[in-house]
């Protein structure tokens, strides 16, 4: 199977071609305007208004999109991140900054999460174009949703964009996702004393203390299980992950230093600040009579657990476009941010995020027509 339109292919290839890693490390993080520049050019030329909204406080230049094509309250958003993942070059058996067509699949970075969804958008749209839009279409394009999600957060303290509803077109297979984890991420970092090996009276040993900081959050891992659990989801409990670990300078010397990186999934009626605040006075029992100093410091700001309203509309009627049930998540998405705006919110997009953060990225070519067949309809019931 092949795409059908030459001009669909180019425009994934367009925005696929457009670097816009986002990423904690400075050294490989990078400003997402060319991608955003490329959208509002053509946007524009659909007939949509479009506004640049630079995004505070970033260290390297990012913006938001907000295009508009109609007027009026209500209306529909349909929204997406501009950034991608960082990657490793030599681990893609194709350019990952070009779309690669292979075996009914689109190979390249960001194809499926997500830039890919926007030349979707511009694809569902055109034969609208037309008809008499009685309320807005608006699409959202943001910045470091794979970071700090500082544009989402940004377009939440500005109010805007508002609308009835907002359909978020993150890979999930185009079911509609109904609800989804949080996510919190930490660092735990101690500071002991170095010494020479040979005497340990000589310094205060962080790695030692870290394994009892360690230890102590892998029983605050059951505790949680047993306290927060809904069957929504595959994995009915919090998660809680080591992910990085380092400490230390040479193996005879006493450790003087040591962080640790860690992740929590969180499940509804976890709050982040308490989650955060439990573990702090945790450590603090652990390192006050050790005599080792400690700084817990948040990664991330970190993303509530997402639910659609109760009496969603906008996911019945996505349910009855797509045959599929609303479905619960483990990956955390912008949607909580749009909800604050007040707007109707499910998740759903092309691809599987099972091909997403990897190499060989892809999207099956097969979730292309049926997508595209869903937004137009959806625009239609919101817009038209």
């Amino acid at each position: 199977m092949s795409i059908n339109s030459k001009s669909l292919f180019e425009q994934l290839n367009n925005v696929v071609s457009l670097p816009s890693v986002s990423s904690a490390n400075a050294s490989i993080d990078m400003s997402n305007k060319p991608v955003i520049d490329h959208l509002a050019e053509q946007f524009e030329s659909l007939g949509f208004e479009c506004e640049l909204i630079p995004i505070p406080g970033s260290k390297t230049t990012k913006f938001n999109l907000i295009a508009t094509l109609g007027s009026g309250p209500g209306g529909l958003v349909l929204a997406g991140h501009t950034d991608t993942v960082p990657l490793d070059e030599g681990l893609w058996s194709v350019d990952p900054f070009k779309v690669t067509q292979l075996d009914g699949k689109l190979f390249g970075l960001g194809v499926t999460d997500m830039k890919g969804f926007f030349p979707i958008i511009m694809e569902a749209v055109k034969p609208l174009l037309d008809k008499s839009f009685k309320e807005p279409l608006i699409v959202l394009a943001t910045a470091d949703e794979e970071t700090s999600m500082q544009g989402a957060r940004s377009i939440a303290q500005m109010g805007r964009p508002k609308a009835r509803a907002a359909i978020i077109g993150e890979p999930t297979g185009l079911q509609p996702v109904k609800a989804h984890k949080g996510i919190m991420m930490d660092s735990v970092r101690l500071l002991g004393q170095s010494g020479h090996s040979s005497d340990p009276s000589l310094g205060n040993n962080a790695l030692d203390a870290m394994h009892a900081v360690i230890s102590d959050l892998m029983a605050y891992r059951e505790e949680l299980k047993y306290r927060y659990s809904s069957d929504l989801f595959s994995i009915p409990h919090p998660t809680l992950n080591f992910g990085v670990i380092h400490g230390g300078d040479n193996p005879n010397r006493i450790c003087g230093h040591c962080e640790l990186e860690f992740d929590i999934r969180l499940m509804p009626g976890m709050h982040i600040e308490t989650v955060r605040a439990e573990i702090r006075n945790r450590i603090a029992t652990l390192m006050d009579p050790l005599g080792i100093q400690f700084e817990l410091e948040a990664l991330f700001t970190g993303v509530p657990a997402f639910f659609a309203d109760e009496n969603s509309a906008l996911l019945r009627t996505a349910e009855k476009l797509t045959g599929h049930a609303g479905i619960s998540v483990g990956f955390g998405t912008e949607g909580s941010f749009l909800q604050e705006l007040g707007m109707d919110t499910i998740i759903m997009g092309p691809g599987n995020i099972d091909q997403a953060h990897q190499p060989d990225e892809y999207m099956s070519i097969d979730m292309i027509e049926p997508c595209i067949d869903v937004l137009q309809k959806m625009i239609s019931h919101h817009c038209l």
